[in-house]
């Protein structure tokens, strides 16, 4: 087997590359430290942005192709790699290189390929969040993000839709990202739309892993007193009645949170001393 130290010197060859890309993201767990010797090493972050630029021109019209989808995810895990290692992780943010794959996120073909690509970019900013630190939620809060990952929310695969809002939640878990959604009337409603659509279509083709984050979402919301006005007559009767009922049956962790919920809902007080949201969208 090669060594990690020899495909990384590899990646700098455009005639051994591809190799190179697909042997280190097949093995990436077997390299102890491949994160700071990819982020260390001479040229190497310059060829994996040039993998992820290069294929730009095909994203609109989208012609992309499932080798060109491949080569690319095989770049964009070798990333996540980078986003996921302590000693790189702020490296990276710091460096701005989660902004090259919210081109891939601003897709809408619905082929494999392009699900491929987005899943595997998501993919590397949920390796971000993973980690509670509120330096990660500020810089992504600072880019587009949450348009981005409510896009995917709506119109992705079951997958995707699932580490999408798995990222939302992780935002909304850290007070700066509370903050900044119920800050406006219109983030707040753009975030409770989408989720109103979620579990909607949950109801016809049911999904428990989809469903716990969306529910964790909604709890997160209720803390913040305006949002929690809000959602007494914004929160869908799906899951205030039987709905979901069997979905949850084996989920004990999930259904305390649907509880508890439906509680804070329903002790909201109306008359909020600032005003709700529907006082803010008047104004």
């Amino acid at each position: 087997m090669q060594s990690a130290e020899q495909l990384v010197l590899e990646l700098s060859n455009p005639d051994l590359r591809e190799n190179a890309l697909l042997e280190l993201s097949k093995k990436r767990e077997l390299f102890q430290d491949l994160a700071p010797l990819l982020w260390n090493s001479f040229g190497t972050i310059a060829a994996l942005l040039q993998e992820i630029v290069s294929i730009y021109p095909v994203l609109s019209p989208p012609n992309l192709t499932p080798a060109q989808s491949n080569r690319v995810c095989n770049a964009l895990a070798l990333l996540q790699c980078v986003a996921s290692h302590p000693d790189t992780r702020m490296l990276f943010l710091n460096a701005h290189i989660p902004l090259y794959l919210y081109p891939f996120l601003n897709t809408t073909s619905k082929s494999r390929p392009f699900e491929y690509l987005r899943l595997t970019s998501l993919g590397v900013i949920g390796a971000l969040v993973k980690v509670d630190d509120t330096e990660v939620i500020s810089f992504l809060l600072s880019t587009e993000i949450i348009p981005l990952c409510l896009r995917t929310m709506e119109m992705g695969s079951e997958l995707s839709k699932t580490v999408a809002t798995f990222i939302v939640q992780k935002i909304l878990l850290d007070d700066v990202g509370l903050d900044y959604i119920c800050t406006t009337a219109e983030r707040f409603f753009a975030v409770g739309r989408v989720l109103g659509n979620m579990v909607g279509a949950l109801a016809e083709q049911p999904s428990s892993r989809l469903l716990k984050h969306i529910i964790r979402c909604y709890l997160r919301l209720s803390d913040n007193p305006r949002a929690c006005d809000a959602l007494r007559s914004g929160l869908p009767d799906m899951l205030r009645d039987t709905t979901f009922s069997t979905c949850l049956r084996e989920d004990l962790t999930t259904r305390r949170w649907l509880q508890q919920l439906i509680n804070n809902v329903n002790g909201a007080r109306v008359a909020l001393q600032a005003g709700g949201f529907d006082h803010m969208l008047m104004n």
